[in-house]
């Protein structure tokens, strides 16, 4: 087992990782709690849920299924969990438990750090998807105008991360979570970018997933450590998100996963570093690489102009300018606001590029 911790302002908070640790998550827990309160959804409920419980027989632990999905991660939803939390009697010593992919870990979460104004929580990731949701301690729910803009800074009290939980994927999450290691591996440098386009998702092994994911938290922990509360190189971790979440609340939130939407927003972000900086970026050996892969790349239309508007709406966005990060290569990156008609110049050409 790989162990990992992270330091925040005010404390440290662990991250876990290995094969088959649920079985360990009692012993593990560093103070008692008065109640436990397990969220899941309906997916992970069936294969993980009863062992997750099982684990805890000697403490008070109540639960909650929801919808599988991002349409979960919505105000009703979040009502409904604040509901469920003070009928069940939880306290401000209770502990939530997260167990389950990004939905569940953002929603959750928030739970937690609104609950009596902030309890405990633990993060159990169980997809590929949320090593990179699950550390950092951004929690949030969806609007309808935009992705997680209504949210908080709120670090877990842990982050327990069974790769055995992963073998039960289905192929579009393997796609969906593998997104956000290729682009923690063109944050971190060309080395680990082009280790993973070697990658064929049909058949990887577990050795190589679990090191890619160890890596790819490592990037983000590190960038995690160095700017909490993203007033700087944390924004970096939105490399490709301005257009991906934009993508995401035009198409209606599930139609696509939020992986295929970043690997689409990656080849965004490239195409316009390609055109503001006047550098060949590996555009054609990504795309090559995420089509081999049967992202959806061919499927995915878009009004340009619909789009740059979700863009504006963007938490990131300043002055109601948006703003991207940008790559000069893999591991350099930069900030960069962008006039209207620059964008919707680059949109309305990626459009056509996307589908050659």
């Amino acid at each position: 087992m790989q162990r990992l911790s992270i330091e925040y302002s005010t404390g440290t908070y662990p991250i876990l990782i290995g094969q088959r640790i649920l079985s360990t998550l009692k012993d593990s827990l560093e103070k008692e709690y008065t109640s436990i309160f397990v969220i899941t959804d309906e997916n992970v409920a069936e294969i993980y849920l009863d062992e997750v419980v099982e684990h805890l027989s000697d403490c008070k632990v109540f639960q909650y299924i929801l919808p599988a999905g991002e349409a979960s991660k919505n105000i009703d939803q979040y009502y409904r969990l604040q509901t469920a939390a003070i009928e069940k009697g939880l306290d401000r010593n209770a502990l939530i438990l997260a167990l389950g992919g990004g939905v569940v870990g953002d929603l959750a979460g928030f739970v937690a750090a609104t609950f009596m104004r902030g309890i405990d929580y633990i993060q159990i990731p169980t997809t590929i998807l949320a090593h990179d949701s699950s550390v950092g301690g951004k929690v949030a729910i969806n609007h309808e105008h935009g992705k997680n803009l209504i949210g908080a800074f709120y670090p877990p009290a842990a982050v327990y991360y069974d790769i055995a939980t992963l073998s039960s994927l289905p192929a579009k999450e393997i796609r969906s979570g593998y997104a956000e290691l290729v682009k923690e591996g063109l944050i971190s440098g060309k080395e680990l970018f082009e280790e993973m386009l070697q990658v064929s998702l049909v058949s990887i092994k577990n050795e190589t997933l679990e090191k890619h994911i160890l890596a790819g938290i490592k990037v983000k922990a590190d960038i995690v450590e160095a700017d909490e509360r993203e007033l700087g190189i944390r924004s970096y971790l939105n490399l490709g998100h301005t257009f991906a979440h934009a993508l995401e609340a035009e198409l209606g939130y599930g139609v696509i996963t939020h992986g295929e939407a970043v690997a689409v927003g990656l080849l965004f972000s490239i195409h316009v570093s390609e055109a503001e900086f006047g550098v060949e970026l590996p555009y054609d050996e990504l795309k090559s690489w995420l089509e081999k892969n049967n992202y959806p790349l061919q499927t995915i239309t878009f009004d340009p102009k619909k789009i740059m508007k979700r863009m504006k709406s963007d938490k990131k966005a300043v002055r109601n300018r948006i703003k991207m990060v940008l790559l000069k290569a893999p591991g350099k990156l930069l900030n960069k606001e962008l006039a209207d008609q620059k964008i919707l110049n680059y949109l309305e050409i990626f459009k056509e590029r996307l589908i050659k």
